[in-house]
C-alpha cells in the first residue's frame, strides 16, 4: 500500500470528501480543506504548501467564499495552521503563500505555536498599480516554517543571472566569480520578474549556461497570466516554483500536502520529482486533473513559456527528466 494511501483513511469520507483523482504517487479530493486537514494522523507528512484565496473578493466558483471579516479569515486561516502543525512530522516543512498583509498575522501566529521561522521568500509581482494612498505593491510572500530543526535541506540551484540586453551578470561577484560553486548559486529570498533579467532560454545552448548555488532570493519564476497557458479564471502559480519548493524540502519517497490544490501545481510538480502526495479542493477541480492527465501522458508546458510571450510548447518527457537540479 502507498503512504498516501495509509493517510487516506475511512476519516476522509466520513468528512465527505470526495475522492477525485489518483495516481501511483497521490490523491485528490474535493471538499473542505480543515474537514480534510482533520482527517489526517498526527505527524504524518513531511512538507505541506498552502496558497489559500486571499481574501479579496475574486471568483473562486460555488460554494467558495473569498470575502471575510478580516477577524474572520484570521480566525478561520489559524484553523487550518494549527490542522497542519498538527499533521507534520518532527522536522518538517510548512510553506504559506499570501499578501505581506496576512504573512504577517500568519508568521507572528506560528511564532507563536513554537515554529521555527527559516525564511520569508519575496516573490515580486511587476506592474502592478498603486491603490489608493499606498505605494504599488510589488511581491507576495511565501513563509517558509519547519516543525523544530528541518529534517531535510536539499541545495537547489540557479542560473547566474545575466542581462538580457548586453548578456553581463547582473550581480557583482566581488572579484570572487572564480570561486562560485560550478553547480550553480544558491536560491535567495525575492524572486523577481523573469522578463527583467534573462531571455527566454528554452533555445539556449546549455553548455553555455553558468550555475550558482541558489540564494534565498528568487528571481525567476514566471507569472501565469496568459489565458492560453491557464488551467482556470482565478490566479495559479508556476510549476517550477512548486518543483524547487518540493525538491529543496523533501527527498524522493516522502509525503506533500497542499489543501487548497487550485489548478493541481503542488500535485503535478510532486509527481514529477516522484513525491507521494494528498491534497484537497473545495472548488472546481477539473483544472487540476487536466494538468495531472497530462503529465500523466508524458505531455509537459516548457515553463519558459508560462509568460504568454510564445506559443505553449508541449513535448513528451521520459522518467530521466522528471526533476530538476538539486543536490543533497
Amino acid at each position: 500500500m502507498l503512504p498516501v494511501q495509509l493517510i487516506a483513511t475511512d476519516d476522509l469520507e466520513k468528512q465527505e470528501l470526495k475522492e477525485i483523482y489518483k495516481s501511483e504517487y497521490g490523491i485528490l479530493y474535493q471538499g473542505d480543506c480543515l474537514k480534510f486537514l482533520s482527517a489526517l494522523p498526527n505527524e504524518s507528512v513531511d512538507i505541506i504548501f498552502a496558497d489559500p484565496p486571499f481574501n479579496l473578493g475574486k471568483e473562486y466558483g460555488k460554494g467558495v467564499s473569498d470575502q471575510m471579516a478580516d477577524d474572520e479569515y484570521l480566525m478561520w486561516s489559524k484553523q487550518w495552521l494549527s490542522q497542519s502543525i498538527r499533521v507534520l512530522k518532527n522536522g518538517g516543512s510548512l510553506f504559506v503563500f499570501n499578501l505581506p498583509k496576512w504573512c504577517i498575522e500568519y508568521g507572528a501566529y506560528l511564532n507563536q505555536q513554537g515554529m521555527n521561522f527559516r525564511h520569508w521568500i519575496a516573490c515580486r509581482m511587476p506592474k502592478a498599480f498603486p491603490r489608493g494612498k499606498k505605494m504599488s505593491p510589488a511581491h507576495y510572500g511565501l513563509l517558509y516554517y519547519t516543525k523544530g530543526e528541518p529534517a531535510v535541506f536539499n541545495k537547489v540551484y540557479t542560473p547566474i543571472q545575466v542581462c538580457r540586453h548586453c548578456g553581463g551578470e547582473i550581480r557583482d561577484y566581488g572579484g570572487h566569480r572564480k570561486k562560485l560553486n560550478p553547480q550553480g548559486i544558491n536560491l535567495m529570498d525575492v524572486w523577481d520578474a523573469p522578463e527583467d533579467v534573462w531571455e527566454d532560454t528554452s533555445d539556449a545552448n546549455s553548455h553555455d549556461i553558468l550555475w550558482t548555488l541558489a540564494e534565498e532570493m528568487w528571481t525567476d519564476i514566471p507569472p501565469v497570466r496568459h489565458r492560453q497557458h491557464k488551467k482556470r479564471v482565478p490566479n495559479e502559480l508556476a510549476p517550477i516554483m512548486l518543483e524547487r519548493i518540493i525538491a529543496m524540502a523533501s527527498n524522493p519517497g516522502q509525503i506533500v500536502v497542499d489543501p487548497f490544490g487550485g489548478s493541481g501545481t503542488t500535485f503535478y510538480a510532486a509527481e514529477k520529482l516522484q513525491r507521494y502526495w494528498i491534497g484537497s479542493e473545495l472548488g472546481d477541480t477539473d483544472p487540476a486533473v487536466e494538468r495531472l492527465t497530462d503529465l500523466a501522458n508524458g505531455i509537459i508546458e516548457q515553463w519558459e513559456s508560462a509568460r504568454g510571450n510564445k506559443k505553449s510548447k508541449q513535448k513528451k518527457i521520459n522518467a530521466s527528466q522528471l526533476s530538476i537540479p538539486y543536490s543533497q
